[in-house]
C-alpha cells in the first residue's frame, strides 16, 4: 500500500522525469476533487495527501535505503494541489467552472515545476533537512510559492483578486 501511495498509483514509475508525471497526474485528480466537493474538499485532499504521503515516504525510504527516490511523487501531488488552490477558491467565488480558469492551470503547473526543480530560498532550505518531512514539505513550500504567483498573475490579468 505504501508503494501505491508513494508512487501515486504507480505514476512515479513513469520515465523520464517522474516528478513531472506526478504533477501532471495531480491535475485531473484535483479537478475531480473540485467537482465533487469544491474548494474545501481540495483542502482536505491536500491534508490527506500530505499525511498519507509522509507515512508512505517514511516506509518506502526505509525499505530502499534512499533518502529521496525520484519515483516517490506523492510529494509532487500534494505540492501541485497547493499551487492550484487559488483556482478552486477563485472559481467558486465567481461562480464559474474551474476549467474556465485554464490559464491559471498552466501557470500553476509551470510555476510549481519551476520552484520544485530550482528549489529557491525556502524550498531548498526545507529540502536540505534530509528527512521525510523535508521530502514532503519542500513541495508544499514550492506549491505555496506557485500559488502566490498565480494570485499575482490573476491580479495582473484581471485587476482583482478572485479569492
Amino acid at each position: 500500500m505504501s508503494r501505491i501511495v508513494a508512487t501515486f498509483f504507480f505514476v512515479g514509475l513513469m520515465k523520464p522525469a517522474p516528478g513531472t508525471w506526478g504533477s501532471l497526474a495531480a491535475l485531473p485528480a484535483f479537478f475531480a476533487l473540485h467537482v465533487l466537493g469544491g474548494p474545501w474538499l481540495c483542502v482536505i485532499g491536500i491534508v490527506v495527501a500530505y499525511a498519507l504521503g509522509h507515512w508512505a515516504t517514511a516506509r518506502e525510504t526505509a525499505r530502499v535505503g534512499i533518502e529521496d527516490p525520484g519515483w516517490i511523487v506523492i510529494d509532487e501531488v500534494a505540492g501541485q494541489w497547493v499551487a492550484l488552490l487559488p483556482l478552486t477558491f477563485g472559481a467558486a467565488s465567481v461562480g464559474v467552472g474551474i476549467g474556465a480558469l485554464w490559464p491559471g492551470w498552466i501557470a500553476a503547473f509551470a510555476l510549481f515545476r519551476l520552484f520544485d526543480i530550482w528549489k529557491p530560498g525556502p524550498v531548498g532550505a526545507v529540502d536540505r533537512r534530509g528527512d521525510v518531512t523535508g521530502v514532503m514539505l519542500d513541495d508544499i513550500v514550492a506549491g505555496a510559492m506557485a500559488a502566490i504567483c498565480v494570485i499575482l498573475l490573476a491580479v495582473i490579468a484581471h485587476g482583482a483578486i478572485l479569492l
